[in-house]
């Protein structure tokens, strides 16, 4: 790994999930990561966008939960077979990681349906398109039609997952739900042990999808150590 720049807090923003708090990462910039380090950095609760490496800081709230599924050991639910069987037409392909304008195409239009937000296309290639650690796509098509991409890093022992952006024509199919799990079937027929998710943060309904996938593990930033939950009632 090259470090760009030694860990340094960010400065304190408007909170993006809670109400009322503020959001302070401690971050530095990487390059050349190897899949060993991206294993290890991933257990320590870091996420990236590109050479951008992040993680919560914030003074007295530690909400912001890392969250991975133990793939060998998940299940998926009633509802999330039917999230399967609905898209089972919905093809995935995997792809080195390479940039078409189409690719940016979908993702303004998601960011646009699904925050009310325009997309820059100089932060896109930034935070997507300039690989720091092995990555890779799978993209998605309905027909010949592209319905989503999926940004995904690869450690030696683990699949994460950085980005998703679908065609808000097709949310109908919980192309989210659906490309979750199909990575998660992906990360076990390669042999890894984990998926991470990102982020779970209670209380904030925008991210409460991730707490389906169960089992799954959260870091706990109090102990240090990942920590096992169950399966959802009625799941």
């Amino acid at each position: 790994m090259i470090l760009y720049q030694a860990p340094e807090p960010s400065p304190p923003v408007p909170c993006p999930y809670l109400p009322d708090r503020r959001l302070t990462y401690e971050h530095f910039f990487a390059g050349e990561v190897r899949p060993e380090e991206l294993d290890w950095l991933l257990t320590q609760g870091w996420r990236k966008f590109g050479a951008y490496y992040f993680r919560p800081a914030c003074q007295g709230c530690r909400a912001c939960q890392p969250v991975r599924v133990p793939v060998h050991h998940f299940q998926p639910s009633k509802s999330q077979r039917r999230v399967l069987r609905l898209g089972h037409q919905v093809t995935m392909r995997l792809d080195p990681l390479h940039y078409r304008p189409e690719f940016f195409e979908l993702y303004a239009r998601h960011s646009l349906a699904r925050f009310g937000q325009s997309a820059d296309a100089e932060d896109f290639l930034v935070h997507l398109h300039s690989p720091s650690c092995p990555s890779m796509l799978a993209l998605y098509h309905l027909g010949e039609r592209l319905v989503g991409v999926s940004y995904l890093d690869i450690g030696e022992e683990s699949l994460s997952s950085v980005y998703f952006v679908f065609d808000p024509d097709y949310a109908a199919l919980s192309l989210g739900n659906l490309s979750i799990l199909r990575e998660i079937d992906l990360a076990r027929n390669l042999g890894l042990a984990f998926y991470y998710l990102g982020f779970v943060v209670p209380g904030c309904a925008r991210m409460a999808y991730k707490e389906r996938f169960r089992p799954q593990e959260r870091y706990s930033w109090e102990h240090k150590a990942w920590e096992r939950t169950g399966r959802p009632r009625g799941a």
